[in-house]
């Protein structure tokens, strides 16, 4: 297992859109992704699971994947995370 902290910068934090595209990008790994925030943890594969987090903007939260492709995955995510910034 990998993992790697970032900060979420989007002005929405991780709602709706941003969560859909999160959950899509992560959905195409065979590794599990999940994303800590506040103490909770959430599959990035479920987007109920990442909507109840309730991540806002300038959130601090741990993106983290274990399986066969566990260090793109969370590559990728944060790259996708931080691209999100408005």
């Amino acid at each position: 297992m990998i993992s790697k902290e970032v900060i979420v910068k989007n002005s929405t934090g991780l709602h709706a859109r941003p969560a859909t595209l999160l959950v899509k990008k992560a959905s195409s790994f065979k590794s599990d992704v999940s994303i800590e925030f506040n103490g909770k943890k959430a599959n990035v594969k479920s987007l109920i699971g990442v909507l109840s987090l309730g991540v806002t903007r300038d959130s601090s939260i741990t993106v983290m994947a274990s399986g066969d492709d566990e260090t793109h995955a969370v590559e990728e995510i944060v790259k996708l995370i931080k691209s999100l910034e408005e």
